[in-house]
């Protein structure tokens, strides 16, 4: 019997400075984790380098998609893939080495002990984040800030990318339905799981700026999370459902 429960999805674009190495650390962080890339078509070659790790290692899968078509339609690909095959937890994860695989296990042990949502906080009993600017640190927690006050949600970091889904938790999405696909994509299905009333929990993670490669934020992301917010704070007018 197979001691692989968690399957890790890191969303590629132009990432070939980095995913090789990422492999690397992803698999030699925990026995029981595998990788799927989806890879959006990436000129730069990431998915042909992606199907040669798939090649060397039996726990690394490739999803090839057509187009870039955004953080958020990439992982829910890749949730849809995972609840094809028996993984008990599915995590998101950038290439970039800002998210420190290193982490991986307190993410799995922190699901294990009943929580149905993990979050990764870079603002959880102070900040831990490394090699940003000021500007761009006062937007984070910003948001963080402005979407508590919006939604009522109370985590500290609704827009970062490394967390941890139980399977059931995947399973209640209605996937069509997720309109966000960015920064607005994190909160809504943070926000989503939290009106449902499941768990949700943080654990304190260090953030350190990409070293390799091109960072994808873009201003309409931005915009986007911003609408989102307001969307998601008018849902909340309709009562939250307890869970046992």
């Amino acid at each position: 019997m197979s001691d692989i429960d968690t399957l890790v999805i890191i969303p590629t674009y132009n990432e070939i400075e980095n995913i090789e190495k990422m492999t690397t650390a992803v698999l030699d962080s925990s026995p029981h984790v595998d990788i799927l890339f989806v890879d959006d078509n990436s000129p730069d070659g990431t998915g042909k380098l992606a199907d040669e790790l798939s090649e060397k290692f039996d726990r690394v899968h490739v999803m090839h998609r057509t187009a870039k078509e955004g953080l958020g339609r990439a992982y829910i690909a890749g949730f849809k893939w995972a609840l094809e095959r028996d993984y008990a937890y599915v995590m998101e994860m950038d290439c970039d080495f800002s998210h420190d695989p290193k982490e991986i296990p307190n993410f799995r042990n922190k699901i294990i002990a009943g929580h149905d949502l993990v979050l990764g906080s870079r603002y959880v009993n102070g900040v831990r984040v490394l090699n940003w600017p000021m500007s761009r640190l006062m937007l984070s927690r910003g948001a963080g800030v402005y979407v508590k006050i919006i939604t009522g949600m109370p985590v500290t970091d609704p827009t970062g990318g490394f967390k941890c889904f139980r399977r059931e938790l995947l399973e209640s999405y209605d996937f069509d339905a997720v309109k966000a696909n960015g920064y607005g994509f994190q909160i809504e299905m943070t926000h989503k799981a939290w009106m449902k009333g499941f768990r949700i929990g943080e654990v304190p993670i260090v953030f350190e700026d990409r070293q390799e490669g091109t960072s994808k934020m873009s201003g309409n992301i931005v915009y986007e999370a911003l609408w989102v917010v307001w969307e998601l704070a008018i849902r909340n007018a309709f009562r939250r459902k307890p869970r046992a």
